[in-house]
């Protein structure tokens, strides 16, 4: 027989089988366990296998073992930077342990990851979800018959990797107090986004430690075309520092001040969460909330391995909380007199 499929087209298990001279759970035995068949047989079946150009198809590997090498990693907004360093440490870590890594845009919607979750349940080991928008009951439910973990986002007893924003908004409050600031306004994201509702948490009560008077306004798009909205209605409060709820509101802030030629941080100082490719390099550069979020990807995905090596239990980790550290740059400075 040539080499290849006859007629052309990929080679099968059946072409492997028929030039080999073996039945076909012959060819599956002797290319997935090869001490399985006699040492002849695999040798034989490899030789045809690598001549006729054939490869085994993952999922039809995965069958009796359950495993399928290829993990899922679900973003909110992929567009925004700050899932740059998540999605590279996730797929370094997948690569490193020999899987591929299927990355999605659930466009800060619930019902997109859920569905998602559903369809692709059979064909992944786990998934990653980052800044999850689903209830705590959604993702609890979807845990029970799926490997999860979270990022950016703590649910019940899944496993979840998250930046330190409590310590780390103590840290920016802090700043813009020894900056003699009074008054702060924190510019809201999406209703959804847990991540953005324990900050505000954090920094009221901070605010309230220092005295200082604190707002929550908003929610405005995280984007930078939302940051017109919210440094309009920021400016409106009288409050000398607005405190964003991402880097991107944070940069469509500077951008609309400069529009309406308000200083920054002569009349407003400014600050952000995330510390996104850009944001020192912005005008005036970013003071912002840094944090390890590549390493998040990385520890996101090495909790699912382990669940999944452990046969679905959960692992020794279930919580993993990484530091946090404020980036101060020009965007604050001293509160106006």
């Amino acid at each position: 027989m040539a080499d290849g499929k006859a007629g052309g087209g990929r080679p099968t298990i059946y072409d492997v089988a028929r030039e080999a001279g073996v039945s076909p759970s012959t060819v599956s035995r002797a290319l997935s366990n090869p001490g399985r068949v006699n040492a002849v047989t695999a040798e034989r079946v490899a030789e045809v296998a690598a001549r006729l150009g054939y490869r085994a198809n993952a999922l039809a590997r995965a069958l009796p073992s359950g495993r399928t090498d290829t993990l899922a990693l679900f973003v909110s907004d992929i567009t925004n930077p700050h899932f740059f360093g998540v999605i590279r440490g996730a797929e370094h870590q997948a690569r490193a342990a020999g899987c591929t890594l299927i990355v999605g845009d659930t466009q800060e919607s619930p019902e997109v990851e859920a569905r998602n979750i559903e369809r692709l349940g059979p064909s992944v080991d786990g998934f990653v979800i980052a800044a999850s928008r689903m209830s705590d009951e959604e993702i609890v439910k979807l845990a029970a018959g799926h490997r999860l973990t979270l990022i950016s986002r703590q649910s019940g007893d899944v496993p979840s990797v998250i930046v330190d924003h409590a310590e780390g908004t103590r840290q920016i409050v802090e700043h813009l107090a020894s900056l003699g600031h009074r008054s702060i306004v924190f510019l809201a994201g999406p209703p959804r986004s847990w991540v953005g509702a324990r900050r505000w948490e954090s920094l009221a009560a901070a605010a309230e430690r220092h005295g200082i008077s604190a707002r929550r306004i908003g929610p405005f798009p995280p984007t930078m075309a939302g940051g017109a909205a919210a440094a309009d209605a920021a400016l409106g409060t009288g409050a000398t520092a607005a405190v964003a709820h991402n880097d991107l509101l944070a940069i469509g802030v500077l951008r609309r001040c400069a529009e309406r030629n308000v200083s920054v941080p002569g009349e407003l100082s400014v600050v952000g969460y995330d510390d996104i490719f850009g944001a020192d390099f912005c005008s005036p550069p970013l003071t912002t909330l840094a944090g390890k979020y590549e390493e998040s990807g990385r520890t996101a995905v090495d909790m699912l391995l382990a669940m999944r090596d452990r046969d679905g239990t959960r692992p020794p980790r279930r919580r993993v909380v990484l530091p946090s550290h404020l980036a101060i740059r020009r965007s604050t400075g001293p509160a106006p007199r």
